[in-house]
């Protein structure tokens, strides 16, 4: 695959992040901070949008190097929507990790960035899968990343269950996302979420006013 799908712009800018998805009882809830940072130390942008939209009910959130995940992120664009005109129908969430999976994988010693894919499809309805460097592909009911996930692991397996409602879920991730942006320093901005069902998809945004307080501040 060829750099000049990044933008220039962003060499050197690492999304430095956290971002989960979750499955809930009809559909999957995908979400990450919008803070952006230069080796860690450096916030370049407190308003990036990490949600990016691979079809129309399929979307995936990223970490490591901005320009790597744009790239990555436009030739899966590509290789999706040539497939769903190919076979008359919208592309499996499977499919969709499957390319991402493929070109980072092709690209493993020159990429540095790292996928969470989530969506809803007629075959499998809501699922969530993890594209980690290297290329590695793994199938899960919910998943955390990013340099905040490792503040929250506790939290996330002690608070979820199978078969949430909609209303429990989104809870459960604002609360995960809002725990890991108190901590982790390279975190923080607004919380975006995309909620995906068989109806369509929601955007929701919860600026940081309007997160929830766990202690004094």
């Amino acid at each position: 695959m060829e750099k000049h799908y990044a933008d220039s712009q962003t060499k050197g800018v690492s999304t430095g992040t956290t971002i989960l998805a979750v499955t809930f009882d009809g559909g999957v809830i995908i979400g990450s901070d919008s803070r952006a940072s230069i080796g860690g130390e450096y916030v370049s942008s407190k308003t990036i949008n990490k949600l990016i939209q691979l079809h129309d009910q399929i979307f995936c959130c990223i970490a490591g190097s901005l320009a790597d995940a744009q790239a990555i992120t436009k030739a899966a664009k590509f290789h999706l929507s040539f497939h769903s005109v190919q076979m008359e129908n919208p592309p499996l969430v499977m499919a969709a990790a499957s390319v991402l999976k493929e070109l980072c994988y092709k690209n493993k010693e020159e990429l540095q960035a790292g996928f969470i894919t989530a969506g809803w499809d007629r075959k499998k309805g809501p699922q969530v899968y993890v594209v980690s460097l290297g290329g590695m592909l793994i199938s899960q009911p919910f998943t955390i990343a990013g340099s905040g996930s490792t503040f929250i692991y506790g939290y996330t397996d002690a608070k979820y269950k199978p078969n949430m409602t909609r209303e429990e879920c989104q809870q459960f991730a604002i609360n995960a996302l809002t725990l890991a942006m108190g901590r982790d320093n390279v975190s923080g901005g607004v919380v975006h979420l995309v909620v995906i069902t068989e109806k369509g998809v929601e955007h929701v945004v919860v600026p940081g006013d309007k997160l929830p307080k766990f202690h004094d501040e």
